[in-house]
């Protein structure tokens, strides 16, 4: 090589391969609402792996700064009160009562392939849902999730999985659980007649 070509070469220099970066596109379809009854207004319930033990009637809540399991799945899961952590934010329930949560404790979910662990609140009130997971648990698992579709989609390696709550058997769970919500409402008395001036 002559010292032209080299001082060339240093001037312009042979441009190297552009590395080419593969993203993934956590995205939703019309495809995806195949096998949901539409339209709807249907909460997002799913099945997840808590602790091993696979738990029905898990509402995705993206409106939740906590994820809230009831006493039923608590005992469920064998876990004992000492197994608690104090937590002492009060939180409001569906009714609108504030709710005295009776601690917290650490527990993997089981999404698919993946696992992560999050921080459960446990709470002393009526639910038709055996827990609620919101934004902690989404954001562990790097997850969109879109209730118009009834999904949760999350990157895996190369790929994407998805959480499916768009069977009609899940919306019909989801219908289930909000009317039992309702009538568990409690009534309020009768009010008293007003009486009329003279």
């Amino acid at each position: 090589m002559s010292v032209a070509q080299s001082l060339a070469e240093d001037i312009n220099p042979v441009p190297k391969r552009a590395r080419v970066e593969a993203r993934l596109v956590l995205s939703f379809t019309d495809e995806d609402k195949v096998g949901t009854i539409q339209p709807h207004d249907d909460a997002l319930v799913v099945m997840l792996k808590v602790r091993g033990y696979g738990v029905r009637r898990v509402m995705v809540d993206q409106g939740s700064g906590v994820e809230v399991m009831y006493p039923d799945l608590y005992e469920g899961l064998n876990l004992r009160p000492e197994d608690l952590t104090a937590y002492d934010s009060p939180l409001i329930s569906f009714d609108g009562k504030v709710v005295i949560p009776k601690g917290q404790i650490r527990l993997p979910i089981q999404a698919g392939t993946e696992v992560v662990k999050v921080n459960f609140i446990l709470v002393d009130a009526y639910s038709p849902y055996t827990a609620i997971v919101g934004r902690p648990w989404l954001h562990a698992l790097r997850a969109v999730s879109l209730t118009l579709h009834l999904k949760v989609k999350y990157p895996v390696g190369d790929g994407i999985e998805e959480l499916i709550g768009s069977q009609s058997r899940s919306q019909s769970m989801a219908r289930q659980c909000l009317v039992v919500a309702i009538l568990h409402q409690p009534r309020a008395g009768p009010s008293a007649p007003a009486e009329m001036g003279s």
